[in-house]
């Protein structure tokens, strides 16, 4: 008997053609979008000098290897399309995987890439000098533009994705080098005084915001060559590669702008190019950005449309969202209800809050698959092809308590955001008992 989601001899499959380049550029573009040319402003006004801000950026980007360390070995378990949906399904059941689900499809996914495609056109305008009354046609032709990219397979959307990857590493290389190399910043003002371990918990939840999205790659794991191998080298160098991006972009704004400068920044990335070139240095960088933001919402689409295609085939959703194109091998009935609920969300500019809500909930969620590595551990013997997760169990239980207390301390600033997260997560629960009431 087969199991929940997966083809049926029949059936048609996905194929594996992605190899180990593809792969890691998934990681590094499901990574990078526009957090670290906006984000370390605001770490910076929640820390207190320049070696908390840099902290801060190490210590997330530890947590985030962890992560993905976690992920390689699930990645290499369950190489199927669906990721931590289907990690879910096996340790914890079918219900709590389709609420993992319904987080992506009414939030996290569709929200980020409505926003995201919405900050894509609005940098893209600022790139060439132009005013938009309204970006949200524009930023819904993006999202078109690329699901009809995506309707072509994984290699379409994968050469896409490898190109503007380069391309987002080229604008953050040259934001590095500028900033590293003119410096000037103003000393700071007053000695930096004692770190706040609340605040700081409370400055590592947008960290770990920019560092999220190493996920993808076990998203489309059904279509990774030799996936043992390349799922964990793919994942531990494109870490490594966002890690070591991030610290030295901070540090090239802490050179230019200082810590009090970067924290009344409200753009450091087009503040830093402004004060090295003028006016055509911060449109330079628009166009960094906007590559970069692209790049993001082209991976989201693709990622996502694998998840819900496994659930759409586990009966969980539309039951043609479940069948791949038998051409292309692509979820073709999956992307487009996406692309439409993306769509929506960016027509009627309702995703900035639901991604407030959502940003708890996102890392919840990639707590909740890493503890599924406790059920596999205990259930599932590892043969020698399985990538370990190093020092286990201490690693995984160190990423849970992090993410769990960076949660708690958000939740506790922030207990509206949280609690309309938590009432959009348990609706869930009456939907997927409707869905297994309808008729198969």
């Amino acid at each position: 008997m087969s199991e929940p989601g997966e083809s049926q001899p029949h059936a048609v499959g996905y194929a594996r053609r992605l190899n180990a380049w593809d792969a890691a550029m998934v990681v590094v573009g499901g990574i990078i979008g526009s957090g670290i040319f906006l984000t370390p402003a605001s770490i910076a006004r929640q820390t207190g000098s320049a070696g908390e801000q840099l902290l801060a950026w190490a210590v997330g980007g530890v947590i985030a290897l962890i992560g993905a360390l976690c992920y390689a070995e699930l990645g290499t378990r369950r190489p199927n399309a669906g990721g931590g949906y289907v990690n879910l399904r096996d340790a914890f059941g079918l219900v709590v995987a389709f609420v993992y689900g319904w987080n992506l499809l009414v939030v996290n996914h569709s929200g980020s890439i409505a926003a995201v495609a919405t900050v894509f056109v609005e940098y893209a305008a600022a790139a060439g000098g132009v005013t938009l009354a309204d970006p949200r046609p524009y930023a819904v032709g993006t999202i078109v533009f690329l699901a009809g990219i995506n309707w072509f397979g994984i290699r379409a959307g994968s050469l896409t994705q490898n190109i503007l990857t380069v391309l987002k590493l080229a604008a953050i290389a040259i934001l590095i080098s500028v900033g590293l190399a003119v410096r000037g910043a103003p000393p700071p003002t007053a000695p930096a005084g004692p770190i706040s371990p609340f605040a700081f918990a409370g400055a590592l939840m947008p960290v770990l915001f920019s560092y999220g999205g190493w996920y993808y790659v076990n998203d489309i794991a059904g279509e990774v060559r030799e996936p043992q191998r390349t799922i964990p080298r793919a994942l531990i160098f494109g870490m490594l590669l966002v890690a070591a991006c991030y610290l030295l972009a901070n540090l090239a704004y802490l050179a230019v702008l200082g810590h009090d400068g970067l924290a009344a920044s409200k753009a450091p990335a087009a503040d830093l190019m402004r004060h090295a070139f003028g006016e055509p240095g911060a449109r330079v960088i628009a166009a960094g950005i906007a590559i970069s933001t692209l790049g993001f919402v082209n991976i989201s689409m693709i990622g996502a449309a694998r998840v819900f295609q496994v659930m759409g085939a586990d009966g969980v959703f539309f039951r043609s969202a479940g069948v791949l194109h038998p051409r292309w091998r692509s979820p073709n009935v999956a992307l487009l209800l996406l692309a439409f609920a993306a769509c929506v969300l960016a027509l009627t500019g309702t995703f900035d809050q639901l991604l407030n809500y959502s940003t708890v909930g996102d890392w919840l969620g990639m707590a909740a698959v890493v503890a599924t590595l406790f059920w596999y551990r205990r259930h599932q013997p590892i043969d020698a092809a399985t990538f370990r997760t190093p020092w286990y169990p201490l690693l995984p239980i160190v990423f849970l308590a992090v993410v769990a207390g960076v949660v708690g301390t958000t939740i506790w600033q922030h207990p509206g955001d949280a609690g309309w997260g938590a009432l959009i997560t348990l609706a869930g629960l009456p939907v997927y008992f409707v869905w297994r009431l309808l008729p198969r």
